[in-house]
């Protein structure tokens, strides 16, 4: 019987799961124009000087400015609770920790850590995030 399995040599389960879990959520929060990289978010749903959250992909998109636009993990760094909301700042509720819009890195503790930055490329009116 021939091997049906679409992963690389080497990948673990956790990977896989993770890896199969984010598709379905791209395809979800995405709908057209998504590709098997990453996310597709249209760039009105993104406010300047705010951001949005994109819960079930764990990704956080902002635009500092007009038409600058950053993506960042959601989970908080200090203990990876899902980021409440995006004002000036990508902020966690858990313990109140606030995050720059532009960068990921700490405005105010306790977390240290900033949020790790994903890739986004923008085509017309739509953000490919990775």
């Amino acid at each position: 019987m021939p091997d049906q399995t679409p992963f690389e040599p080497g990948t673990t389960r956790r990977t896989a799961i993770v890896a199969g879990g984010m598709g379905v959520s791209g395809l979800a929060l995405s709908g057209c124009g998504s590709d098997d990289t990453g996310l597709s978010v249209p760039t009105a749903d993104v406010p300047e000087g705010g951001g949005t959250i994109l819960k079930d992909a764990k990704i956080v998109v902002t635009q500092p400015s007009a038409g600058q636009f950053k993506a960042f993990s959601a989970v908080c760094t200090h203990q990876q609770c899902v980021v409440s909301d995006v004002t000036d700042t990508i902020n966690c509720a858990c313990h109140n920790s606030a995050f720059s819009i532009t960068d990921g890195s700490v405005v105010n503790g306790p977390a240290t850590s900033p949020l790790p930055a994903k890739t986004v490329a923008v085509s017309g009116d739509q953000l490919s995030i990775s």
